[in-house]
C-alpha cells in the first residue's frame, strides 16, 4: 500500500513547490489560478493520505465551486487568488520550522524550560512554548512534547507531568492570540484588510499573557520540592539570539505590511521565505549541505488552509448575494454576534472542525457588513476565540500530537483539564470584543 503513496511522493511536492511559487509571485496575472491549480493537483494524488476532516473539506470547496459557476470566473478566480496566498503562506511557515527546528540554539532552549520550581517551571514551560510557537508553529509543540514524553518515561506520571502538558498546550493556544506570525491573525487580517496588524498585536498580547497568567492558577498541586531539571549553563545568548530572528521576521513583517503597503498574508510570506533562505546559506556556510525538505506529506494542511480560504471567498460571495448588498444587522446584533464569536469556534472545535475552517466562514459572512472602524472588536473575538479553540478541544492537532508524545488523552489533557479556564477565557474575549464594537462603531452606522 505504500508503493503508489512513494510513487507520487515527488509529483506532490513539486505541485506543493509551484503552489508556493505562485504564492509569491501572486501579482502576477493568472499566479492565484495557476497555485490554486497546483493545489488541487496535488490534493487528488494524494487523496489516500487525507484524513476525514480533509476529505469533507475538499468536498465542500468542490461543491461550493460548482455552485459558484453560475456568478461567473471573476469569482473563483478571487477564491483561488485567496487560495494561493494562504497556501504559500502556511508552506512558508512549515519551512521556516524546518529550518529553524535544525538549530542547536533550539536543543539549548528546550532543555532550560524544565528548570525551577513548581511556579517557575510552569511560566517558563507555557511562555517557552508560546515564545517557540512564534517561528515553529506545531513544532513547538513537538519540541516541548517531546521533553515531557521523555520525563514522564523516566519517572513515570506525576503532577510534575500533567502540570507540564498543561503548560505546553495552553503556551500553544497563546499564540494563535498574538503571534504576528501565525495563521489565526493572517486570516483575521486578510477579512479585515483596513484594520494595522501591529494594531492587533498590541491588544491581543496582553490577553495572551493573562490567558497564560490565569493558567497558573488551574494546575495540580505540587510537593514544594518537586524541582526540575537543574538550570543548564548556557545562560541567555540562545534565548536571546531566537528572540533576535523572531524580531527580525516581525519587523519585516509589519514593514512590508505599514510601509510597503502589502497585504498582511504576503508580508509574512516574504519574511518568513527571506529567513528560510538565510537559514539554509548559515548552514552551508558552516560546512553543512542543506537540500530542500519534501512538501508531499503537506497534503492535509493544503486542504484545510487552502480549502477554507477558498470557502471563505465563496462564503463572503454568497452572503453578499443572498443578503443584499444593503444588508445590516440590528444596532444590537453586532456586539452580539462579536460576544458570540469565540464560543462559536470553541463549539466548532468540539466537534471537530478546524479552527481555519471556522475563522474562513465567520469572517467571510461577518467581515463584509461589519461596522466601519470597529473591526478590532471583531478580529480580537476572532484571534482568541481561535486560541482558546485549539488549546482547549480535543480534536485539535496540537492535542492529538501531545497525547502521542505524552499518552495523556487528548479529551483529558485539553477538554477536561482546561475546561474553568477556558470558558472564562471565552468569557473575556467575546465581551471585550462586543466593548470594543460598541465603542468604536461610527455614530452613524446603526440603522434607522
Amino acid at each position: 500500500m505504500t508503493a503508489p503513496v512513494t510513487a507520487l511522493a515527488r509529483p506532490r511536492s513539486a505541485l506543493a513547490w509551484l503552489a508556493l511559487a505562485a504564492g509569491v509571485l501572486a501579482p502576477l496575472p493568472g499566479a492565484g489560478v495557476v497555485g490554486a491549480a497546483a493545489v488541487f493537483a496535488a490534493i487528488v494524488l494524494g487523496w489516500r493520505d487525507l484524513r476525514r476532516m480533509a476529505r469533507v473539506i475538499f468536498v465542500l470547496v468542490v461543491v461550493a465551486a460548482v455552485l459558484a459557476l453560475p456568478d461567473g470566473p471573476v469569482v473563483l478566480i478571487d477564491a483561488a487568488d485567496a487560495m494561493t496566498r494562504l497556501t504559500a503562506l502556511i508552506l512558508t511557515v512549515m519551512l521556516l520550522s524546518s529550518v529553524l527546528g535544525r538549530f542547536p540554539d533550539l536543543g539549548r532552549i528546550s532543555g532550560s524550560l524544565f528548570a525551577g520550581r513548581p511556579l517557575g517551571r510552569y511560566f517558563s514551560l507555557s511562555l517557552g512554548t508560546a515564545f517557540l510557537s512564534v517561528p515553529l508553529n506545531f513544532g513547538s509543540v513537538g519540541v516541548v512534547g517531546a521533553l515531557v514524553g521523555g520525563r514522564i518515561s523516566e519517572r513515570g506520571d506525576s503532577a510534575v507531568t500533567r502540570n507540564a502538558a498543561r503548560a505546553t498546550l495552553r503556551g500553544f493556544g497563546a499564540s494563535p492570540i498574538c503571534s504576528p506570525l501565525s495563521i489565526s491573525v493572517v486570516v483575521t487580517l486578510t477579512f479585515l484588510p483596513d484594520l494595522p496588524g501591529w494594531q492587533l498585536i498590541a491588544c491581543s498580547l496582553p490577553l495572551a499573557l493573562l490567558y497564560l497568567l490565569g493558567g497558573a492558577l488551574l494546575r495540580d498541586p505540587e510537593p514544594a520540592a518537586a524541582d526540575g531539571e537543574p538550570a543548564p549553563s548556557t545562560g541567555w545568548a540562545p534565548w536571546l539570539r531566537f528572540a533576535a530572528v523572531i524580531a527580525a521576521i516581525c519587523a519585516a513583517t509589519f514593514g512590508l505590511s505599514g510601509l510597503a503597503g502589502l497585504s498582511y498574508s504576503r508580508a509574512v510570506t516574504l519574511s518568513c521565505l527571506a529567513t528560510v533562505v538565510l537559514g539554509l546559506l548559515v548552514e552551508r556556510w558552516r560546512g553543512h549541505c542543506p537540500s530542500l525538505p519534501s512538501l508531499a506529506p503537506v497534503t492535509n494542511e493544503l486542504v484545510i488552509v487552502g480549502g477554507s480560504a477558498f470557502l471563505g471567498a465563496l462564503v463572503s460571495t454568497f452572503a453578499a448575494r443572498g443578503l443584499g448588498a444593503d444588508f445590516v444587522l440590528p444596532v444590537w446584533g453586532y456586539p452580539l454576534a462579536a460576544l458570540l464569536v469565540p464560543w462559536l469556534f470553541f463549539v466548532a472545535g468540539l466537534v471537530g472542525f478546524n479552527p481555519i475552517v471556522t475563522g474562513a466562514l465567520v469572517g467571510g459572512v461577518l467581515a463584509p457588513i461589519w461596522p466601519q472602524g470597529a473591526a478590532l472588536g471583531l478580529a480580537l473575538a476572532m484571534v482568541c476565540g481561535w486560541g482558546v479553540t485549539i488549546a482547549g478541544t480535543p480534536y485539535s492537532a496540537n492535542a492529538l500530537l501531545l497525547e502521542r508524545l505524552t499518552g495523556y488523552p487528548a479529551r483529558v489533557g485539553a477538554l477536561r483539564w482546561n475546561w474553568p479556564l477556558s470558558a472564562v477565557a471565552l468569557l473575556v474575549a467575546g465581551g471585550l470584543g462586543a466593548l470594543l464594537t460598541l465603542l468604536l462603531a461610527p455614530a452613524g452606522w446603526a440603522p434607522c
